[in-house]
């Protein structure tokens, strides 16, 4: 995968993830997504183009509003971030991971309770596989229970994971931020 693939381009975008997670369970219009995300009908529906021509949304319905007609889009089930190779795909991905994560963690509930980890961790190729697969399953598990935004009786969630084996050849500390 190179950084000119569509498809990494379309997710290395913090908007468009988030429109990615609004869409998972129902379908949303331009007017929709924007009105939730807080920007221009436009600029959704600028985000939404690049996310349809890229295949990680698809038109689900048309119908009639106020004289006109309104698209409604909904995600292409699958896992396109699952398992994005090559050397440009991480770091695009990571930054816009990192931005929703920032805007997410903005929003965290104070009272409510969550799970936080960070790890680099040696562990045998077998441990490595079990855990993936184990993770895969959970995150599938998680988005099969998701139901539209808003809807009575759910909680909001936040979940950002990245997890990949690192190269040997990598830096082995990093100096802390503004240290």
């Amino acid at each position: 995968m190179t950084a000119t693939d569509p498809l990494l381009r379309a997710l290395a975008h913090p908007v468009r993830l988030r429109m990615v997670s609004l869409v998972w369970t129902a379908p949303l219009s331009a007017a929709e997504l924007a009105r939730e995300l807080g920007i221009s009908h436009a600029l959704a529906s600028q985000h939404l183009r690049r996310l349809d021509e890229a295949g990680v949304v698809e038109l689900a319905e048309v119908r009639a509003n106020r004289g006109g007609r309104e698209r409604r889009y909904r995600a292409v089930h699958g896992t396109p971030l699952s398992d994005q190779r090559g050397e440009a795909a991480a770091p695009l991905l990571a930054e816009a991971l990192a931005h929703t994560l920032r805007e997410r963690a903005g929003r965290r509930a104070h009272d409510a309770e969550g799970v936080t980890a960070d790890a680099e961790l040696w562990v045998s190729p077998d441990a490595w596989e079990d855990f993936r697969g184990r993770l895969a399953v959970l995150l599938d598990d998680l988005h099969g229970a998701a139901r539209p935004p808003h809807t009575p009786g759910t909680t909001a969630i936040g979940v950002t994971a990245m997890v990949f084996p690192l190269r040997e050849d990598g830096p082995q500390a990093a100096d802390p931020p503004n240290g």
